[in-house]
């Protein structure tokens, strides 16, 4: 049941859309900071006004059934302080107490998408579907391990489960590839959907850096985190291809991420991309589903391909039956740029 069913009801009975966000991070803060900004534009869309009634942070929550200040959240970020330190609403307590507790109807989820502990995050999903609220996230981790699980429980309990901005963030990737599977089959599909990979092997080529310059300068920009393992040793790609993979269907449909074969660039040498330059090629770390199965890896692409896109972009082209191949090109990564998917995926459960 979509919340557009329902939506006459939350209205006689709670004066608005009432969200939980879990994480409040780059994407957290944005979205506070749109649905602030963006609040007369959306409750004209939505038939009702969307409000924050808690934000937890890895410290604390900050919990009010009217409706939290979005102001006051960004400025306790600011200052390095937790939400949960606001006097007045801020609160220590456990986040699945606030997730199955608290009076709302959607919870979104934004924590970082950690691969190696994604049971925090996917039972926050499964905990608010089963208590019959609506689920977004953005979080990749208990998407790539159990997507069939979760979109089984969101059948199950009759609500939505959202995930527009685990893939391609503000470039509709999913959206597309849900209606080019309307009236024909996707036979295949080639990706770049990591922006830090994209940047770094162009970077590479272009420049003639080797990797680790290559990467130090995408630190620098913000392109990559201090960190960079997700990104560079295909983690993160292969992530976002089980999603694409199940939400496509085909070929991939019930996949996990252990269905998939990884490589990433880590210490991708030089030479590899001097050689590919000189046969008109350039090096790009593709994520493809095909009948031999799903496979994130450096690979060779003409010069003149839809695929090679420069810096931090993304693409993804889908091989159909009968249509020949589809490529959709955008940004896909940004604080902003996922908050905005967030808040489609809000329209759309709130429309529907």
């Amino acid at each position: 049941m979509g919340l557009g069913c329902a939506r006459r009801a939350l209205c006689r009975y709670s004066p608005g859309v009432r969200i939980v966000l879990i994480g409040f991070g780059v994407v957290g803060q944005a979205l506070a900071t749109m649905l602030h900004a963006q609040r007369q534009a959306l409750e004209r869309r939505l038939g009702a006004e969307a409000r924050l009634v808690a934000v937890c942070d890895s410290r604390g929550c900050a919990l009010a059934p009217a409706g939290l200040d979005a102001p006051t959240l960004l400025e306790a970020k600011a200052e390095k302080k937790s939400v949960g330190d606001i006097p007045g609403v801020g609160q220590r307590i456990d986040t699945m107490r606030v997730v199955l507790r608290t009076a709302a109807d959607v919870v979104v989820q934004t924590s970082p998408s950690d691969l190696k502990h994604p049971r925090p995050a996917l039972d926050h999903l499964l905990g608010a579907m089963r208590a019959g609220k609506h689920a977004v996230s953005v979080n990749k981790a208990p998407l790539a391990v159990a997507m069939p699980a979760l979109l089984e429980s969101a059948r199950y309990n009759r609500v939505s489960l959202a995930y527009s901005g685990t893939v391609g963030a503000a470039t509709p990737v999913l959206a597309l590839a849900a209606r080019l599977a309307t009236g024909d089959t996707i036979t295949g599909i080639r990706a770049i959907i990591n922006g830090t990979t994209n940047f770094i092997l162009s970077r590479m080529a272009e420049c003639d850096e080797p990797f680790e310059a290559a990467l130090a300068h995408a630190v620098k920009l913000g392109y990559a985190e201090t960190d960079p393992s997700n990104d560079i040793d295909g983690i993160d790609t292969a992530m976002k291809l089980v999603i694409l993979a199940n939400h496509a269907g085909g070929v991939g449909k019930g996949c996990s991420y252990s269905d998939v074969s990884v490589q990433g660039i880590r210490g991708l040498p030089i030479e590899r991309v001097r050689e590919a330059r000189a046969r008109g090629k350039v090096i790009k770390l593709i994520a493809s589903i095909s009948e031999r199965g799903l496979l994130v890896a450096p690979t060779e692409v003409d010069v003149d391909s839809p695929l090679n896109v420069p810096r931090n972009m993304n693409a993804v082209t889908f091989s159909m039956h009968n249509a020949g191949d589809v490529t959709l090109v955008g940004r896909g990564a940004g604080g902003a740029e996922t908050a905005t998917a967030i808040v489609r995926d809000l329209i759309e459960i709130g429309t529907r």
